[in-house]
């Protein structure tokens, strides 16, 4: 078992979006996106802060008032194709002003709002006994790759050299696709792998289908509004 310290939960939380208007304040079940990324973060026993980065004063003061610390990104670090990883650092700089400096980084994204408390010390407790440089969190691809294809000149052609498109699926290896849930990696492998979370040794975080949607577009919101109705609706029953 690695023997980490400071597991800094990070939070990236810009104010703009181009698939959804401001999508990490938009409601699901009440309350805002953001609200079921802090309050799981907050619930880790293994993280020791939960950090929201963000530019927009509403989540600024949401994140505040959740329990999280905010930190002030600028302008310049909120464009719609700013990367992730000198946001990353700008908070890295702004902590370490305080006297914090994490030892770990599990990064969590605001438009996972069925990813829990338990996944994240399960994802952690994966890292910390395992040799590997980053965990990520999957899930299974809803599509098999050997079943898709691109257009050539308007005719179909395969998307992999090895084409399977004849197999039944469950006779097709499993493929896993990123849910975006939970990265975790070493500061280190920030700086020297600007966040390829494939140059190095990665271990999968394996979540079921329905923990593992990720916010993107108004279907998606209207998917996690009417799964979490359900899932509020389940809970409750179980009080009567």
């Amino acid at each position: 078992m690695k023997k980490i310290k400071n597991i800094l939960g990070f939070i990236p939380a810009r104010g703009g979006s181009k698939g959804i208007p401001r999508k990490n304040v938009r409601f699901v079940d009440g309350k805002p996106l953001i609200f079921y990324t802090i309050n799981e973060a907050l619930k880790s026993k293994f993280l020791s802060r939960v950090v929201v980065s963000t530019d927009s004063r509403i989540i600024a003061a949401l994140a505040a008032k959740y329990g999280a610390k905010v930190i002030k990104r600028p302008k310049e670090l909120a464009r719609d194709d700013t990367p992730t990883s000198p946001v990353i650092l700008h908070a890295l700089q702004e902590l370490e002003k305080e006297g914090y400096k994490p030892d770990l980084i599990v990064i969590l994204q605001p438009t996972s709002p069925f990813r829990k408390s338990y996944h994240i010390d399960e994802a952690v407790e994966l890292f910390l006994r395992s040799d590997c440089d980053f965990v990520v969190s999957v899930c299974e691809a809803k599509i098999t790759p050997f079943w898709c294809f691109t257009a050539e000149k308007n005719y179909l052609k395969p998307l992999l050299k090895h084409n399977l498109s004849g197999k039944r699926r469950q006779d097709l290896p499993r493929t896993y696709v990123l849910n975006g849930a939970i990265f975790i990696y070493t500061p280190d492998k920030l700086f020297k792998n600007n966040l390829n979370y494939f140059n190095g040794k990665t271990l999968p975080y394996f979540m079921k289908p329905e923990e593992s949607i990720d916010i993107d577009d108004e279907l998606d919101l209207i998917l996690a509004r009417e799964l979490m109705r359900r899932e509020i609706y389940e809970e409750s029953k179980s009080f009567r």
